[in-house]
Parts: C-alpha cells; sequence; structure tokens
C-alpha cells in the first residue's frame, strides 16, 4: 500500500523496526522569539527562570574552561583581563584635580576651611531639625552628636534659619547642620559654614539607627575620631570633602580606635562610622557602630544659607547633567 510505503520510509519506522528508541523531539523557536511573548505568566516567568539557569552555567562553564588554561599555561598566561564597570569607564572631568597642581594647593591653602587644616580653630557644631521633628529625625540627630565631636543639638521651635545663624556666628559656632524630613523619616540635610560659608544642600537616603544595624558595637566613646575621605577626585569634589572633613577636630585619638568614612560612589556619599577590633597582632577587623546614611548632592552655595537672594557655585539639573551613565560630578 502506498500508505504503508510512507511509513516504511520514515525515519521513525525505520528505528522502529531496529528496535532504535526514537530520538527526541526538539521544539525550535524562532530566531527572534523572547520570553516575553509568552502569555501566560506563570509559564513566562518559568521560562525566564531556565533561561537565567541556563545563562548561569554557562558563565560558570567558561570561567572554569578559561581557569584550567591558565593553570596549564603557567607563567606563560596572558593577564586577566579587567572587567568592566561604570567606575573606570567613567567619562573623562576636566576639573580632575592632580594633586601635585600648584593651583590647587594655593587654593586650599586660602579658602573657608584653611584654618582647619592648619589646627588653627576648633570645630564647634551646632545640629537641629526642621519644625516639629518627630522621633526618627530626633534619635538620628542625638546619634549623630555622638559621631560629631563637640557639637550640640537644639530644636527650631518655628526660628527661621536666616534667624538662627547669626544667633550661631556670635555663639563661635563654625558650622550648622539642618537635618530635614518628609513623612516622619529624614530626607534631607543642610550644611552651612560659618561665618562666610558655603552651604551645601544634600539629599539624603538609607538612614539607619543604631538599633536596626545588625551587629552593632557598644556607644561610641568620647574619643576624637578618624576621619577617611576616599574617591573625591573633581575640584567640586575636593570642596565638598573638605567641607565634611571640617566638622571633626583634626587630631584624632587613635586609642579610640574609631572612623568615620565618607565614600563617594557615582555621586553617592556613603556615612560609615566603625570602631576597629583587633583580633590578634596581624588580624584586625571592623565593627559598625552606627548610624549610617547616604548623601546626594543638590546644590553648592556661597555664603551661608539664603534661598532667595544666595549665589549658587552648583545646582543638579538632572535633565541637564544626567545624559551618561558614566557621567559624575564629585
Amino acid at each position: 500500500m502506498a500508505g504503508g510505503g510512507l511509513v516504511g520510509g520514515s525515519p521513525q519506522g525505520s528505528a522502529a523496526e531496529h528496535g532504535a528508541p526514537p530520538a527526541p523531539e526538539r521544539v525550535l523557536f524562532p530566531p527572534t522569539f523572547s520570553v516575553s511573548e509568552i502569555k501566560n505568566k506563570q509559564r513566562r516567568h518559568f521560562m525566564f527562570l531556565r533561561w537565567k539557569q541556563q545563562q548561569r552555567k554557562e558563565k560558570l562553564a567558561a570561567k572554569k574552561k578559561r581557569r584550567k588554561e591558565r593553570e596549564a599555561l603557567g607563567d606563560k598566561a596572558p593577564p586577566k583581563a579587567i572587567p568592566k564597570t561604570i567606575e573606570n569607564q567613567r567619562i573623562y572631568d576636566e576639573t580632575t584635580v592632580d594633586p601635585n597642581d600648584e593651583e590647587v594647593a594655593f587654593d586650599e591653602a586660602t579658602d573657608e576651611f584653611a584654618p582647619y587644616f592648619n589646627r588653627q580653630t576648633v570645630p564647634k557644631i551646632l545640629i537641629t531639625t526642621s519644625d516639629r521633628p518627630r522621633g526618627r529625625t530626633v534619635r538620628f540627630c542625638e546619634q549623630l552628636s555622638t559621631v560629631i565631636p563637640n557639637s550640640h543639638v537644639y530644636y527650631r521651635r518655628g526660628l527661621a534659619l536666616k534667624k538662627i545663624i547669626p544667633q550661631c556666628i556670635a555663639r563661635d559656632f563654625t558650622d550648622l547642620i539642618v537635618i530635614n524630613e518628609d513623612r516622619k523619616i529624614p530626607n534631607g540635610l543642610v550644611l552651612s559654614h560659618l561665618p562666610e560659608g558655603p552651604t551645601a544642600h544634600f539629599r539624603m537616603s538609607s538612614v539607619r539607627l543604631r538599633k536596626e544595624i545588625k551587629r552593632t558595637g557598644k556607644e561610641p566613646t568620647e574619643h576624637v575620631p578618624e576621619v577617611i575621605l576616599n574617591n573625591f577626585t573633581t575640584r567640586l569634589g575636593h570642596s565638598v570633602g573638605r567641607m565634611l572633613a571640617s566638622l571633626f577636630p583634626h587630631d584624632p585619638q587613635f586609642i579610640g580606635r574609631q572612623v568615620a568614612t565618607f565614600h563617594n560612589q557615582r555621586d553617592y556619599i556613603f556615612f560609615r562610622f566603625h570602631r576597629y577590633i583587633f583580633k590578634s597582632e596581624k588580624k584586625v577587623g571592623i565593627q559598625e557602630l552606627g548610624p549610617r546614611f547616604t548623601l546626594k548632592l543638590r546644590s553648592l552655595q556661597k555664603g551661608t544659607f539664603d534661598s532667595k537672594f544666595g549665589e549658587y557655585e552648583w545646582i543638579h539639573k538632572r535633565r541637564e547633567m544626567d545624559t551618561s551613565r558614566r557621567k559624575f560630578h564629585l
């Protein structure tokens, strides 16, 4: 029969005659197929997880293959490739500071913060809040005052900043910190250097108090901490870094083993407060004391705080400045 001839001539028929198991059928997707085209949500999620798992396996296999090749070549192995990150692919900034630049050294020797770095003035900080602060903001200010030596917490009681600043200058305060809040959460920090400025306005996020941090140490002592400023490379970054460093006395008491770190990464300034833990003569660990928070510079203003007639050195304009993910300003 014609039908029998067709079956017998097929690959499946010949495999069945010889007793071989039938070949598994493979479902071939079109070249342009995407998981997002699957309408069923559960099936789409399942296929996506399978795809991620397959990608992970292929990546691990390629990594093992490269490692075996390097072990086989030994000393003749080529140097490891440097992974591409947003940081090392950063767009060059013309204002990047050269440590040996005489102009930068002269500016730093004559700017508003020079007396503090020359140990001619001892910082004295006033920490205040927005009107009617809530409990979380109050606790944050109290903990911040234990981190910054010689700092005092006072509450606004409805006073405008233009009235507070002359009182601070009369009482020999060198800096004013204002913690703003929104919906009971601290979300802003204004830092004004007295008596002649400048004033920086930061957006604050990721605030964690001491009780919210796992494995925190005991309360900080009254020793003056070390200050670490990391990755402030441009002229603007140097100004902000010196402004933050001038909050702390510049003669740290190393016996206290405490360190305050301002780490700049992609224009976000991460603050951490740690204590060194010496486990042995060769091993040392760190223990976070808290609080922790993240700052994002919004503006830098000349002089003391003046929202109406102030002259701004720098303002963050998102639509004009954030045109590339590899462009940073600090």
